[in-house]
C-alpha cells in the first residue's frame, strides 16, 4: 500500500572493509545510472569498495554474479537493472528468471542485493532509481552488505586440509626406527 511506512535496518558495520561487485544491465541507461549511483554511496558510506561489471541485459545479471562468485573474491553483489512492461510477455519472462536465478544463487551462499525494477512505466522506474528519492539502488547495496555481515557472522573458522600428526615426532610405517626383529 502506498504511503505507509517501512522498516530499514540500521546499516552494519564491518572491521574489515567489504568488497563488493555491482553488477548492472544498462538497457535504461539513466535508470542504470542513478540507481548505480545510489549503491555505490550506500557501499562506501559502510566503508566498503566496489567494482562495476556492465552486462546486455537483466538475464545477464545472474549469470555475472555466477561468474565472479566463482572465480573472483567478492564478499557480495548488487544486481541492477530495469525491466519495463511492453506488450509481449517478454516482460514476465524476464521478471521471472533473472529474480529466481538470483535467489538460487543466493542459496548457494553468494550475497546478493537485488535491486532490478521491475515496473509497468518509465515513470515508475525514475521515482524507485532516483539516489535521492526511492533510492532502490543504495537499498539493494545495503541488502548486500546485510548479508555479508550475517555471513561474517556465522562463518566457521578455517580447519585446514588433512589429518593432523599425533605429535611433533613423524615415524615412518615401516618401521625403520624400530629394533630389526631378526637381530633381536
Amino acid at each position: 500500500m502506498a504511503g505507509q511506512s517501512h522498516h530499514t535496518l540500521p546499516a552494519p558495520t564491518f572491521e574489515q572493509a567489504p568488497r563488493l561487485l555491482i553488477v548492472v544491465a544498462p538497457y535504461y541507461k539513466d535508470i542504470a545510472g542513478e540507481l548505480v549511483a545510489g549503491a555505490k554511496a550506500a557501499i562506501e558510506a559502510a566503508g566498503g569498495t566496489w567494482e562495476i561489471a556492465e552486462v546486455p541485459g537483466a538475464l545477464e545479471v545472474p549469470i555475472a554474479i555466477r561468474i565472479a562468485h566463482r572465480q573472483s573474491n567478492f564478499d557480495g553483489f548488487v544486481a541492477l537493472g530495469c525491466v519495463i512492461r511492453g506488450e509481449t510477455t517478454h516482460y514476465d519472462t524476464v521478471c521471472n528468471d533473472s529474480s529466481r536465478a538470483l535467489t538460487l544463487l543466493g542459496l548457494e551462499g553468494a550475497c546478493i542485493g537485488n535491486g532490478i525494477l521491475t515496473v509497468e512505466t518509465m515513470e515508475q522506474a525514475e521515482t524507485r532509481a532516483e539516489a535521492a528519492g526511492q533510492n532502490k539502488g543504495g537499498g539493494a547495496a545495503e541488502a548486500a552488505l546485510h548479508l555479508i555481515a550475517l555471513t561474517r557472522r556465522f562463518s566457521r573458522p578455517e580447519r585446514g586440509i588433512g589429518f593432523k600428526p599425533a605429535s611433533a615426532e613423524y615415524r615412518l610405517a615401516t618401521g625403520a626406527d624400530d629394533e630389526d626383529p631378526k637381530t633381536a
